[in-house]
This record gives structure tokens, C-alpha cells and sequence, in this order.
């Protein structure tokens, strides 16, 4: 400390945790100032140390009674006093003593040591950058309250193309991988992201040709390399309409894999109910029927697995008159097609067109057609993920597990599915991650970056992936799962997952979400600065740390675009050709 800032004003009323400074002339306290003030005890016991946020600030003129006395003080006909005053939340107290500071108590601003003691990042024993405040000095998160070790998850709003959801989450990946926080286990800690914009994420282990020297400053100021994420699988959905197996990607063509399920994994693993969102499981029976259509088809499947059939399954009619399914038809399932066909014909045309009872039980036929044309009215859009003609061995190939030892980062590509897709793929990988961690165990911890998620856990209805990110939300931190979603409005997400979050961050907010009870966690200043942030500014808000704190982060090391990439690729082509050429 070297002079103070400013004095406690007497004026205001000055409690345990807030006050007023008056600020001496010539100094300045701006907005997200840390401030401390030491003050002694009135019986002269001890000595208590306030720290504290600036969230409040403003000037006033002392000695006018009239709007238009501004003129007169303007021109030096009125002689005044400018007040130039602070209001400070406090965010610690030691000792915890919640005694008041005293009036004209001198006021300094906290730095280096007296910074991280105020903010109480001294006892995050596990720390990871977070980005840097508006001082210049790094603000951290407590890995503790993310990896599940006291709290678990990770909740990001804001608008889009404004707030860089998106951005941030990468940028929290990359701190999180390149933290001394994980320690021995940095190298079985793994990542899932969901791709659900153009193909920007397909170059992230690329380097990025237009970083700047501010940003590899800041890198530095961070204690964070300047590189691309490492060990990165990237995985689309195949092309429709062929029957080869062809990743569906445009703007790049290495180190790419096509992701599917086949039939008899869809079944037997009972994968059924994701292919129905929204209220389609709420209207009528809908929901008693699909749980048994899916439960007959997993029977069917474990059947053929001890019958060893080689591919395909789940014969519609058999070529021997005397088969419980009939004599006419296919004798293998290898589309969705075929798969809704040999449902159809189980709950509607099967026994003179009463139906399997085994398969409709006691469900009207008018619940079976509603069923079967909700199947119709997905299968464009599901069917060249799901597929019956491929052999066990090859399906292999195609398998999308997070999981493998050898990637640490995993790319999900979504973006050119159509939404019940899109949720088909989400639900099937979460559920099987999830089942696969409940063998395993908490470690390795994965993590899940899900953007949207007001479309995939709604605040109103049920679904089945919706019901799966509650219980992650709920679970996850004891299995390893650990969420980090992103939304534009947080009041449209089902509370139980972001109420989950132990770290909330915020950037750009529309006017009428602002004042959302989902955003009580802000104060008011900062509610009205959330309307204002440009992007790569966010508000974090921590258990440890009772305000919100504003930071930036920097532009990325990686490339998030072809355009980022562009140069280094020609550079490398061309070392290539010459190297041929010697």
C-alpha cells in the first residue's frame, strides 16, 4: 500500500458488507476496482481487514439546489465542491469479525498479493485462468468447484454472435488442458463439443495465422501457451442417399471420421425413445407404447445375438411358413426404413390387423398410427444414421467414443442434421457416455461443451434428453461428467440443470432476460452493464467469490475458421511439393 485512494465516507452509511469511499483528488476508482481498508476495533482489540469490489460509482456537485445551478458553476458564478464517490461490496472480512469500517478510514487499492487475498484466490489450491480483469491482472476459477471435487458444472448465457458463448468455453478447455490444476491426470482428461455452427470448430488443432502481439501478451500474462488444442478426433454424420459410408464436411478433408449406429446396436442398447422430442412421449399412451416397442425390439436383438446372425436382423417374415412373423416380407432389417416397416406391420397389421398384442398391449390402434407416423415423419432425416447392412467388424470404424485413450478432445459435428437429429445424436452419445461412466467411475472426467440448451432441457414438457441432462446435472459431478452449457436465455432452460452450475458466466444479455430471477446471482450494476459488453468480455460469478467479476479473454491461439488457417495450410503445401522435388 502506498497512499490511500480515498476515505471512508461518513455520510453514507457504512456496514460489514458495503460502504461508501470518497475518493481524494486526483485518484481514481473505476468500476470492478479492488479495494481494501483496515480499520481498528472500537475496544481497541484488534485490527479488521475489509476488501472488497467497486460497483457503484459517481459524481456529484455539492453546494447546488437547482438544475440550472450546472450553468452557473459552469461560468464561475457559483463557487462548488465536485463529489467524486465509490461504492464498495465487500468480499472479505479478516478476521471474519463482521464489525462496520469507521468513517475517514483510508482506503487503498489492492494489488499483487493483497489482490488475490481480497479475491480469495490464495486458497484455490486448484486454479485455472479465467481471463484478465479490467487492472491487467488475472482472474482464476477454482478447478475444485468444476471437476466435482466441491461443485460441478459450468453455465454460460448471453446473445448470440455477441456474448462468444462458444468462444469462451474453448477458451476455458484451453486453460483447463494446459493447467497445472490436473496434474497426473492431464492426460486421461478428455472433452466432448458439440458442433452446432457451420464448420468452425473443424480447425482447432491448427494454429491461428492472425493472432496479434497483445494477444500473445496476454497468453503470457495468463501463464497460458500459445497453441492449438492437441489429440483432436473430429467426427461428422455421413451424406445421405449413398450407400458408402462419406463424411458429410465441405471445407475439410483430413483426419475426419463419419459417425453411425447400427441396427442392432440401436436396438439392443434401446435407443428408441431419442428418436422422439418435444411432447411427443407426453400426448396420449404415445409414451407407454414407444417403452414397449423399445423393449421388444432389444429382446429381439439380445434373441439374434445368441443366434448369431451375421448381419442385419430382426426378420419381418421368414422364408418358413410356419415363422411367428408371417410369410411375406423382408428376412432382414437394414434400413429405418425396414425398421418402421416390420414396427408397423407388428402393431397394426399383424393377427388379421389387430396388432402383436406382445407389441401394442393394451394401447388403442389410433395410439399405433400416431406412433408409426411419427417414425415416417423422421425417417429422411434419421435414417442414414441408423444402418442394418453393415458387418459388426466395420461398424467399428464408425463408433463415437469420447472416451478413447488416444483422443483427448473430441468434435461432435451436428450442424448439418435437422433438429430431431440433432437431438437423436446428442441423447444416444450422452446416454451411452453416461451408462459407460457409471462402470467406470469418476475418473477420467469428461467434459460435455453443449451450446442451446434451452432446445435440448426446455423449462416446460419432458423428453428423454432432457431427463438425461437433469440427471447429469444432478449426478455427473460423482460419475465425471461435467456440463458446460451454453443458452442465449438462461429462463428458458429447465432450472435443476442451470441451478446445477457451480460457475455461471455472462456476457451480452438482451434487456427483458436481464431482469430474469435466473440472473438474481448479478447485482444491479451489473445486470445494466450486461446490456453493454462487447465481445470477449464476460461476468463470472464463483462460489468463493461473492460479486460477479468482469473479465476478458483473448483472441484465440487456435483456428475457429478456415480463414484463421488458410495461410498455414498453403505454407504447408508447399513445403510439402519441395520436399518431393528434393
Amino acid at each position: 500500500m502506498t497512499e490511500p485512494v480515498g476515505y471512508i465516507l461518513g455520510t453514507k452509511d457504512a456496514t460489514p458488507l458495503e460502504f461508501w469511499v470518497a475518493v481524494c483528488d486526483g485518484k481514481v476508482l473505476r468500476l470492478d476496482d479492488v479495494v481494501q481498508v483496515k480499520t481498528d476495533r472500537p475496544d481497541k482489540k484488534g485490527v479488521v481487514n475489509f476488501y472488497g469490489v467497486v460497483d457503484h460509482v459517481r459524481t456529484i456537485h455539492e453546494g447546488t439546489q437547482f438544475d440550472t445551478d450546472t450553468f452557473l458553476v459552469t461560468t464561475g458564478s457559483m463557487p462548488v465542491n465536485v463529489s467524486y464517490a465509490a461504492h464498495i461490496q465487500v468480499t472479505r472480512i479478516e478476521p471474519e469479525e463482521y464489525l462496520p469500517p469507521q468513517p475517514s478510514d483510508a482506503v487503498y487499492l489492492a494489488e499483487d498479493e493483497n489482490l488475490r487475498f481480497a479475491l480469495n484466490f490464495d486458497g484455490m489450491e486448484q486454479r485455472i485462468s479465467a481471463g484478465l480483469m479490467r487492472n491487467g491482472s488475472p482472474a482464476y476459477l477454482n478447478y475444485e468447484f468444476i471437476d466435482g471435487t466441491k461443485g460441478a458444472h459450468v453455465n454460460i448465457s448471453g446473445i448470440s454472435g455477441v456474448a462468444t458463448k462458444t468462444s469462451f468455453a474453448l477458451f476455458l478447455l484451453h486453460s483447463i488442458f494446459n493447467s497445472a490444476a490436473l496434474g497426473a491426470k492431464r492426460a486421461n482428461t478428455k472433452a466432448l463439443i458439440f458442433n452446432v455452427k457451420a464448420e468452425d470448430l473443424f480447425f482447432l488443432d491448427k494454429a491461428n495465422n492472425k493472432i496479434s502481439e497483445d494477444a500473445r501478451r496476454t497468453y503470457q500474462a495468463l501463464d497460458l501457451p500459445v497453441q492449438p488444442f492437441r489429440d483432436v478426433r473430429f467426427c461428422v454424420a455421413p451424406k445421405k442417399n449413398t450407400q458408402a459410408v462419406e463424411p458429410h464436411l465441405d471445407q475439410r478433408s483430413d483426419h475426419i471420421s463419419a459417425y453411425l449406429w447400427g441396427m442392432r446396436e440401436f436396438c439392443r442398447d434401446r435407443l428408441f425413445r431419442f428418436l422422439f422430442a418435444g411432447d411427443d412421449l407426453e400426448r396420449g399412451n404415445m409414451g407407454f407404447l414407444a417403452g414397449i416397442v423399445e423393449e421388444r425390439l432389444a429382446r429381439l436383438a439380445a434373441d439374434n445375438d445368441k443366434h448369431d446372425l451375421k448381419m442385419g436382423f430382426l426378420p419381418k417374415a421368414s422364408l418358413e411358413p410356419d415363422d411367428e412373423y408371417g410369410e411375406e416380407g423382408k428376412d432382414k432389417v437394414e434400413t429405418f426404413r425396414d425398421l418402421i416397416e416390420f414396427i408397423e406391420y407388428k402393431l397394426l397389421e399383424e393377427n388379421d390387423n389387430k396388432g402383436d398384442p406382445k407389441w401394442l398391449g393394451r394401447n388403442a390402434p389410433a395410439t399405433a398410427e400416431a406412433l408409426t407416423r411419427r417414425l415416417w415423419g423422421i425417417a429422411d432425416e434419421i435414417g442414414h444414421l441408423i444402418r442394418g447392412d453393415i458387418p459388426a467388424e466395420e461398424l467399428q470404424k464408425y463408433k463415437l467414443d469420447p472416451l478413447a485413450a488416444e483422443y483427448q478432445l473430441t468434435i461432435a459435428d451436428i450442424n448439418k442434421l435437422g433438429s430431431k437429429a440433432q437431438k437423436f445424436v446428442v441423447g444416444v452419445l450422452l446416454h451411452r457416455l453416461f451408462m459407460e461412466k457409471e462402470k467406470r467411475g469418476q475418473y477420467p472426467v469428461i467434459f460435455i461443451v453443449l451450446d442451446e440448451l434451452n432446445k435440448y432441457a426446455p423449462k416446460e414438457g419432458r423428453s428423454p434428453i432432457k431427463d438425461l441432462l437433469v440427471e447429469i446435472a444432478e449426478r455427473g459431478r460423482s460419475l465425471g461428467i461435467i456440463l458446460i452449457g451454453a443458452q442465449q436465455t438462461a429462463s428458458e432452460v429447465e432450472r435443476r440443470v442451470v441451478g446445477q452450475a457451480a460457475v455461471r458466466v455472462v456476457g451480452r444479455l438482451d434487456s427483458a432476460e436481464v431482469e430474469r430471477p435466473e440472473y438474481n446471482f448479478l447485482t444491479g450494476a451489473c445486470r445494466k452493464r450486461s446490456l453493454l459488453l462487447k465481445s470477449g468480455s464476460m461476468f463470472i460469478h464463483q462460489p468463493e467469490v461473492p460479486s460477479p467479476l468482469l473479465v476478458g479473454f483473448p483472441f484465440p491461439a487456435y483456428a475457429t475458421r478456415w480463414g484463421e488457417v488458410q495461410i498455414n495450410v498453403v505454407e504447408e503445401n508447399i513445403l510439402k511439393s519441395k520436399v518431393r522435388r528434393l
